[in-house]
């Protein structure tokens, strides 16, 4: 669902925290969408930008400049960079960092603004072999660690990897990903995963019980081609004529139809299903025995 990220940043993007937990929004937002050292954002949507720049002016007062916009011919869109220059900025940078890892509120908007500044998710579509996937990238390992450290702090468990110069903190399962969406306060978007999930378990089940029937198809296909080979050797030796009637004519009846299934080589004999499975599990028990 390509709008899919679209759609839990729309949710996480209509409030804004306060206290301590502004501190580690905005961490969190600079540690995804900005450089490792600088005051400094970088982003394409609007929405996100005008949030990125209230928050920083409500933590600080102050506001941050455009330092570039970069036009993008493949989205038609510009990248915007915003920046603050002033002489202050390591100690504001330090002080976004010490926001408090083990308070619940500055967790959950430290969350809240990794996924704004650095985060997607995808869910399985069609017949597409990918499944979940959310993540959050960084351009340090150690922040995408942190990432899944604070995770933890709601029994989350994330994994890292590398891709390229980033680092990509991410969850793969659809229940981790519902968790995620949860504990962020993505409502809308929690309903659509598990909307998209039960279609798609919906459509794992109808594929299972194909799966099975065509199976069990096989395998009566299998057995009745062996019925029929066993059942000509045996008129070939000249055994059939030595049993019942009943037992022959259900004989040549497979002989005659070896792709019939049961139940129609039962209606065409005019007997039970039950009767007909008796009889040919006794042939084939005679010609086993007869080879022996």
């Amino acid at each position: 669902m390509a709008n899919f990220t679209h759609e839990i940043r729309r949710e996480l993007l209509s409030s804004f925290p306060d206290g301590a937990a502004r501190d580690a929004a905005l961490y969190a937002l600079f540690r995804t969408g900005g450089t490792p050292q600088g005051v400094e954002f970088t982003c394409e949507d609007e929405r996100v930008a005008e949030y990125v720049l209230r928050l920083f002016e409500d933590v600080f007062g102050v506001r941050m400049g455009v330092k570039r916009a970069v036009f993008d011919p493949k989205k038609n869109r510009d990248k915007l960079t915003f920046s603050y220059s002033g002489g202050e900025c390591g100690a504001m940078l330090r002080r976004l960092a010490s926001f408090p890892r083990d308070d619940d509120a500055c967790a959950l908007w430290y969350l809240r603004g990794a996924f704004v500044g650095g985060g997607s998710c995808t869910l399985p579509h069609g017949g597409a072999r990918t499944g979940y996937h959310l993540e959050c990238v960084f351009s340090e390992e150690g922040d995408a660690e942190e990432f899944c450290t604070v995770l933890e702090h709601f029994q989350l468990l994330g994994s890292v990897v590398r891709r390229g110069e980033r680092f990509v903190a991410y969850l793969k399962s659809r229940e981790a990903i519902g968790d995620f969406l949860s504990v962020t306060g993505a409502g809308g978007a929690l309903r659509i995963l598990e909307h998209v999930s039960a279609e798609r378990e919906e459509s794992n089940n109808e594929n299972r019980v194909s799966n099975c029937f065509a199976g069990n198809a096989d395998r009566a296909a299998i057995a009745s081609a062996a019925q029929a080979v066993a059942f000509r050797e045996m008129e070939e030796g000249e055994k059939l004529s030595a049993l019942p009637s009943s037992l022959r004519e259900t004989a040549r009846a497979r002989m005659d139809n070896p792709t019939l299934s049961l139940s129609e080589l039962a209606a065409r004999l005019g007997v039970s299903k039950s009767c007909l499975n008796h009889r040919l599990r006794k042939l084939m028990k005679i010609h086993d025995e007869g080879r022996l």
